[in-house]
């Protein structure tokens, strides 16, 4: 039988940056200078946006583990790369060589003890006493390998398409898009609904501008996909739903009136987003106004816009077999 040990007899326990993300400016995580900000959530790694880099704050190392001691306590992360943290999130540096696969299993062993504590009783104090494997078993770790080969072939930069196609927008035309999309509201469906209908395979879109909008995924929907949506409640978000989904108050609908896939949409997506800078909270996208809305799009015989040209473009970027 594998023997125990405490999580400080294998990993060196500190406090993490301990910023407020509401000192910080936000930006993209394909900015340059970019940086995670770890914070006490559950989901998307710990990650709960992506900051500028603050040139007198010390960033954590990578090759680290992140956990949660309040909040959503015990929610463990492996980080591969610099980041910072919000409060009350502690930084696991191993003491010995580890791999990614060591460390990948020991998040999981860490984050298995969270039935242990609740937003009422935190682990500040008491993680470092938290017992766990000494010796990752040899099968685990070969399981987790093979995994994480496997997903990061899926995930290298391939082009569909290895000719670079370049961009020239001084000969597009604007297209009113009430002539390429029929332009609807979404059925409302209650958040407490779908908790009690339960979760399952279908996303449900809200007014977010991150995760494709999608908050949780239930065993339910309204809308068929293959569309995209449009937030009408603050800055006019557009995102892609390839799936059938459920929805929230102020999520519109731009259904296709042309063939519509994954990589017309993703230029249809990127160009739509170009025009957040006109809504608000006092001008927002809504139907009406999307109505009237004009877009400049590629066209080959100045009537109808080349939709080829943005698939092949699309296809021709870093990552495209992955969408």
């Amino acid at each position: 039988m594998n023997k125990l040990t405490k999580i400080s007899d294998l990993f060196t326990i500190k406090y993490g940056s301990n910023l407020e993300l509401i000192n910080l400016e936000q930006c993209k995580s394909t900015d340059r200078n970019s940086i995670p900000f770890v914070s006490r959530t559950e989901k998307n790694n710990g990650v709960s946006a992506f900051v500028e880099e603050e040139l007198d704050v010390e960033k954590e190392a990578s090759h680290t583990l992140t956990v949660a001691v309040g909040g959503s306590v015990l929610s463990t992360f492996y980080q591969p790369i610099p980041f910072y943290t919000g409060f009350h999130v502690l930084v696991l540096a191993p003491k010995i060589k580890m791999t990614i696969e060591e460390m990948l299993f020991y998040a999981k062993c860490i984050s298995l003890n969270k039935y242990k504590y609740s937003y009422g009783r935190q682990a500040n104090k008491t993680l470092k006493d938290v017992l766990i494997p000494r010796i990752p078993p040899k099968s685990i770790i070969k399981k987790l390998s093979q995994y994480k080969s496997a997903l990061e072939e899926k995930i290298k930069p391939y082009p569909l398409i290895h000719k670079k196609i370049a961009i020239n927008d001084s000969n597009w035309i604007y297209f009113p898009l009430v002539n390429l999309f029929e332009i609807l509201g979404s059925k409302t469906t209650p958040k407490q609904e779908l908790e009690e209908i339960g979760r399952g395979q279908f996303p449900n879109v809200t007014t977010q501008a991150t995760h494709n909008g999608v908050d949780e995924f239930y065993d339910f929907y309204t809308e068929t996909g293959n569309v995209l949506t449009i937030e009408s409640a603050v800055l006019g978000h557009c995102a892609y739903q390839a799936f059938n989904f459920s929805a929230s108050d102020h999520v519109e609908k731009l259904v296709p009136k042309f063939e519509m896939n994954v990589y017309i949409a993703t230029f249809f997506v990127a160009l739509l987003n170009l025009e957040k800078y006109r809504y608000n909270y006092g001008r927002k996208s809504s139907q009406s106004r999307l109505k009237k809305t004009f877009i400049q799009l590629p066209s080959k015989d100045t009537i109808n816009p080349d939709f080829k040209f943005m698939e092949n473009y699309i296809k021709s970027l870093s990552y495209s077999s992955n969408l």
